[in-house]
C-alpha cells in the first residue's frame, strides 16, 4: 500500500463520518427528473436516472467524496474491515458490507422478477462457476453466492406487483376479461392440484405463435375493464399498458395473477426470496442484501430461464408483505423484517436526535432538507446526499431540519 493509502486508512480510524459520492445507474426505465430534483438540480437529466447506489457492491461501489480522498468504499473496507464494519458484522458476514441501499426512480415498469434463497444462490453460483460461464454473460443467472431479500419504502405514491393472488381470485380476475384464448389457463386454475404454479407455467411455456394473439386480446380486454372501474381497475390498467410496451410477452397475462400494491409515502413492502414482483412506477428508498442475483419472468428483453425461475418461485398466497414503521423513540421509526443483512430506519430531524450504540457500519441518506451529522467532526448532508459511518464512530448527533434514512446491518 502506498503512503497516501495508509494515510487515508489512518484518517478513517479517527471515527469520522464521511460524505459519499454515489453512482447513478442509467437504466432505460428510470426518471429524468426524480433523482435530479431530489439532489437539488434545476434541470432534468440528459438520460434516464434509475437508481442511486449507496454501498460497496463490486459492480458499482460508492466512493468517498473528493474532499475525503475519493477512494472506493469497497477498497476502504477491504483494507481495514474491523474498524469499519464492526465485530458483529465480521463474525456473521465476513469482511464485506452486507447491505446495499438505493433510491429507485421508476418512470416505466421493471421486469417481472424473483430472487433466490441463500442456499439456492450458493448452489447456483457454484454450478455456473464450474461450468465456466462468464459473470458478464447475458444468460448468467447467479452473479454471486448471496440471496437478495429487499425492502422498499415509498417516498411518493408507488405502485408494484408482489406475490400471487389466491387461485379463486386469480380465476375471477382473468375470467372477467372474457377472452376465449384464456380458457386453458382458467381450466388449470379451476382444477389443478397446484393451480397457480400450473397456470403460470402454462403461460411461460406458450408457443410463440400463440403468445401474440393471447397477449393482444388480454391487453384490449384489460383496457376496457380498466375503464369500467371496480376493485381491480388498476391491475387491468397496468396489464393494458404492459401489453402496449411488451407485445406478445406472456408476463402481461402473468401480471394479473399477481397482487397489485399501492404504497403511500412512508409505507414499505418486503420482498423475500421466491417472491415474484415488478415495480411499476414511483420513487422509493430500497435496501437489500448486497447481491445482483435476479431471475426474470417476463416484461423484459433480457434472458428468461423458465426452469430456474420455477425452481425458485414461492406460490404461497399470503399476500404482499407490507411493513409498518415501528416507533423506536421520538422522531425515529424502524422497518423490521426477517432479513439478517439489513435494517432500515427513518429519522425526522427537527432540532436534534442523538444516535447511540454505533457498533456496525452505517450509511445515512438525506431525503429532505439539510441535516448536520456531528461526531468527532461535522458533516452537512443535503437532500440527495449520503454518508458512511464506520463502526468505530461510536455515536453521532444529527441536527437541523430534514428526513434521514439510516441503513444498518440487521440484528438477531
Amino acid at each position: 500500500m502506498n503512503s497516501l493509502g495508509k494515510g487515508w486508512i489512518q484518517a478513517l480510524h479517527f471515527r469520522q463520518v464521511f460524505l459519499l459520492d454515489c453512482p447513478v445507474m442509467p437504466y432505460a426505465w428510470g426518471s429524468r427528473s426524480a433523482l435530479a430534483s431530489l439532489r437539488g438540480q434545476d434541470e432534468p437529466s440528459a438520460e434516464p436516472q434509475a437508481e442511486l447506489w449507496m454501498g460497496a457492491h463490486p459492480l458499482a461501489p460508492s466512493r468517498l467524496a473528493p474532499a475525503h480522498g475519493g477512494r472506493s468504499l469497497q477498497q476502504i473496507i477491504e483494507e481495514a474491515p474491523g474498524p469499519h464494519l464492526g465485530e458483529r458484522v465480521l463474525e456473521r458476514f465476513g469482511p464485506r458490507l452486507p447491505f446495499l441501499m438505493k433510491v429507485l426512480a421508476a418512470d416505466a415498469p421493471l421486469s417481472l422478477q424473483a430472487h433466490p434463497s441463500l442456499a439456492q444462490a450458493r448452489g447456483g453460483f457454484e454450478r455456473e462457476q464450474r461450468a465456466g460461464i462468464p459473470i458478464t454473460a447475458p444468460h448468467r443467472r447467479y452473479k454471486d453466492p448471496n440471496h437478495k431479500p429487499e425492502l422498499l419504502c415509498a417516498l411518493e405514491p408507488f405502485e408494484a406487483l408482489s406475490g400471487f393472488r389466491d387461485h379463486p381470485e386469480a380465476h375471477e380476475v382473468l375470467a372477467a376479461l372474457g377472452v376465449p384464448h384464456l380458457e386453458p389457463v382458467l381450466a388449470l386454475l379451476r382444477s389443478s392440484n397446484a393451480p397457480l404454479r400450473s397456470a403460470f407455467e402454462a403461460l411461460m411455456r406458450l408457443a410463440d405463435g400463440h403468445r401474440l394473439p393471447l397477449v393482444d386480446a388480454v391487453g384490449r380486454a384489460a383496457r376496457a375493464r380498466a375503464e369500467e372501474g371496480g376493485p381491480h381497475a388498476r391491475a387491468y390498467h397496468w396489464a393494458a399498458t404492459l401489453a402496449e410496451i411488451y407485445p406478445g410477452d406472456a408476463g402481461v397475462v402473468s401480471s394479473l395473477l399477481l397482487r397489485h400494491v399501492e404504497l403511500s409515502a412512508g409505507e414499505a413492502i418486503y420482498l423475500p426470496a421466491g417472491n415474484l414482483h415488478a415495480y411499476l412506477r414511483g420513487v422509493g428508498v430500497e435496501i437489500m442484501a448486497s447481491s445482483d442475483n435476479v431471475l426474470r419472468g417476463g416484461l423484459t428483453t433480457k434472458h428468461v430461464d423458465v426452469e430456474e425461475l420455477l425452481a425458485v418461485l414461492d406460490f404461497e398466497t399470503v399476500g404482499p408483505s407490507l411493513v409498518k414503521a415501528e416507533p423506536v423513540r421520538e422522531g425515529v421509526w424502524a422497518y423490521k423484517t426477517s432479513a439478517p443483512d439489513f435494517e432500515l430506519s427513518t429519522l425526522e430531524i427537527a432540532g436534534e436526535v442523538h444516535v447511540a450504540e454505533v457498533d456496525a457500519a452505517e450509511i445515512v441518506f438525506c431525503a429532505r432538507g439539510e441535516v448536520v451529522l456531528t461526531g468527532t467532526s461535522s458533516l452537512t448532508l443535503r437532500s440527495g446526499e449520503s454518508a458512511f459511518v464506520p463502526a468505530n464512530a461510536s455515536a453521532y448527533r444529527a441536527h437541523g431540519n430534514g428526513t434521514l434514512f439510516r441503513a444498518t446491518p440487521g440484528r438477531d
